[in-house]
């Protein structure tokens, strides 16, 4: 569910179903052909093509949807992938996280979180703070967002527990029209040098937002899910209502030693995984495997019709950064440079928890 590239400039609508990187954005609309555009002008109209399409996305509920941004690093981004996983580590911790999507096409995604969570005695849960900002095509539509998330623990069996979180959301997302470009300004041959007759609309928007979600675990196994966006606030920039809308996901996997010593400790682990996200009718599975000896992780995930993912990280008991890179397998594997990931987390020192608080054995990444 890797997002459709955001591209400056924006032609008239266009009858086409267009899909990329597992996204497909129905344009209802019509374009008379009057002109051929001249060579140099084909990569700019297959560009101009995507711009449509994502604008009409995120602006009009008539025509298309738009979707949350992705992260690869699923697990170093726990507070983003579930509410539940707040307050779920051993002691407080601050995440940080960095995805620039796309990079060589000039309508590139880039994505920035903050987060803190620790678990709470006296509430029998854990308290999480997130912070996400979302750049799209070099400033042209941004989206700030800040996230409270509380959760609370419970022991199902004396092996198994399970965690439900809550989160409530401020957000809001800017449109900049002066670097927007129409399909009224192109010259066939000289390219964009008209002046728009299309008006100024649309600017800000902001709204509130709740989700949920709860995870089962065990010293070895964890399964979760997450419903995001429950009541489907507006985030129409120009007309009418434009719902967003709710995004599922399931998450499951294992955390399993490997190589015990006589006194049945080790220091190496494999953890296969699984992730699936809907969201309207834009859908991503993703498959994956990690592998750690002592403080160093790699990992190799495949996100179906999108990217092949591989992953180097390193974890102490103190700290923990990875990076991890997206090889795009779809039709834009030449022209987009992949997506490139960097995480860190920091743990800080705590007191021993309660008898009855159990951290989740989770990925790193």
């Amino acid at each position: 569910m890797a997002r459709t590239p955001f591209q400056i400039r924006l032609l008239p609508r266009l009858p086409i179903t267009y899909r990329t990187a597992n996204k497909k954005i129905r344009i209802i609309g019509a374009l008379k052909k009057t002109t051929l555009l001249a060579p140099f002008m084909e990569c700019k109209l297959h560009r101009a093509i995507v711009l449509c399409a994502l604008i009409v996305a995120c602006f009009s509920s008539q025509n298309a949807q738009c979707q949350d941004p992705t992260f690869t690093q699923f697990y170093a981004n726990p507070l983003y992938l579930n509410p539940a996983l707040a307050g779920t580590a051993t002691c407080p911790r601050v995440v940080l996280n960095y995805r620039n999507q796309w990079p060589a096409l000039s309508g590139n995604f880039v994505t920035t979180g903050a987060s803190y969570d620790q678990y709470v005695d006296a509430i029998s849960g854990g308290v999480g703070v997130y912070l996400m900002t979302d750049n799209a095509g070099r400033g042209t539509l941004t989206q700030f967002s800040v996230n409270a998330i509380y959760s609370y623990q419970v022991a199902l069996s004396e092996n198994v527990s399970m965690v439900a979180g809550f989160q409530a959301s401020y957000f809001q997302r800017n449109l900049d029209w002066s670097r927007l470009t129409f399909g009224d300004q192109i010259d066939p041959r000289r390219g964009f040098i008209y002046e728009s007759q299309d008006r100024e609309r649309g600017g800000k928007v902001d709204n509130v937002d709740f989700s949920s979600g709860f995870v089962i675990f065990s010293e070895t196994f964890f399964g979760g899910v997450a419903v995001h966006h429950l009541f489907e606030p507006n985030e129409s920039l120009i007309v009418q209502e434009a719902p967003l809308e709710r995004k599922y996901t399931v998450h499951a996997g294992a955390k399993i030693p490997m190589g015990r010593d006589i006194k049945g400790n080790t220091d190496t682990y494999i953890s296969p995984n699984i992730l699936y996200q809907q969201q309207y009718d834009f859908q991503q599975f993703n498959l994956g495997v990690y592998i750690q000896k002592g403080p160093l992780i790699g990992g190799v995930w495949y996100r179906f019709e999108d990217s092949f993912i591989i992953l180097l990280g390193v974890e102490t008991d103190r700290f923990k950064t990875g990076y991890s890179y997206d090889l795009t397998t779809s039709r834009l594997t030449t022209q987009t440079a992949g997506s490139h990931e960097i995480s860190f987390a920091f743990n800080f020192n705590c007191k021993p928890k309660k008898k009855k608080f159990r951290a989740i054995k989770c990925p790193a990444f």
